[in-house]
């Protein structure tokens, strides 16, 4: 039998946590909670979760605080923001902090059980595709999935971020085909948060800079105006 899905929940206002603790429950996962970002963090240090459901105004640490130390150790755990703050600022400033989707309250339960789910199935997914020997070569260069670095032939290792990862890791599964724009979002940057062309153009400046033997003239990273963007290697 498979284990349940294990996550922590962190919602100060106890009728809400209790509310959203049973409806997880009913779905079929475990589910431990804290009311406070100093209890959040020491409950996560001492448990294995599969996802972290976070408020954003929280006594003692605030949530975006929390969030960051979270990364600090952990860099592949999704991270879901509740809160009732909901401008554009406050969702970019949630993405910058590390999470993964940013829910604003009121909510619909329906709605939070359902990208739970897609979450924790993308979550899985990308730590079942990790593993010792789940590598990539890109010239003189091998990028390791389940680290989040990349190593030259000389043995330097460079760190990437876990977006910089998982695009990476869904351009190379789709080598030599044009990955669109709504792709990426929907599996990088999830289907709700809209980040500029220019922020992924950024992403793809970034991966010539560290791929590309030439940057001007790029062979593996292209932008493909108006469909989105290709890794191309007839060496593999």
């Amino acid at each position: 039998m498979q284990d349940k899905q294990r996550i922590l929940l962190v919602e100060d206002e106890e009728h809400l946590l209790e509310v959203i603790k049973l409806n997880l429950e009913l779905e079929g996962y475990k589910v431990s909670t804290a009311t406070d970002g100093k209890k959040a963090l020491k409950v996560f240090k001492e448990e294995r979760f599969n996802l972290v459901i976070l408020d954003v105004m929280l006594p003692e640490v605030d949530g975006f605080q929390v969030a960051e130390t979270i990364r600090l150790e952990n860099t592949k755990i999704p991270i879901l923001f509740l809160s009732a703050k909901n401008t554009s600022e406050d969702r970019i400033t949630g993405l910058r902090k590390g999470a993964d989707d940013y829910l604003a309250k009121p909510f619909n339960l329906e709605e939070l059980i359902l990208r739970v789910g897609i979450l924790i199935k993308r979550g899985g997914h990308f730590d079942s595709l990790q593993g010792p020997s789940i590598s990539y070569q890109i010239g003189d260069k091998t990028i390791y999935f389940n680290s989040f670095e990349f190593k030259h032939i000389d043995g330097s290792t460079i760190a990437l971020t876990k977006k910089e990862t998982m695009l990476l890791k869904l351009l190379i599964e789709n080598k030599n085909d044009a990955v669109s724009r709504e792709q990426i979002l929907e599996t990088v940057w999830n289907y709700d948060v809209y980040p500029s062309t220019r922020t992924i153009d950024n992403f793809i400046l970034t991966f010539r800079k560290y791929f590309e033997p030439d940057q001007k003239k790029p062979i593996y990273f292209h932008s493909i105006r108006g469909v989105g963007y290709k890794f191309t290697d007839s060496l593999s």
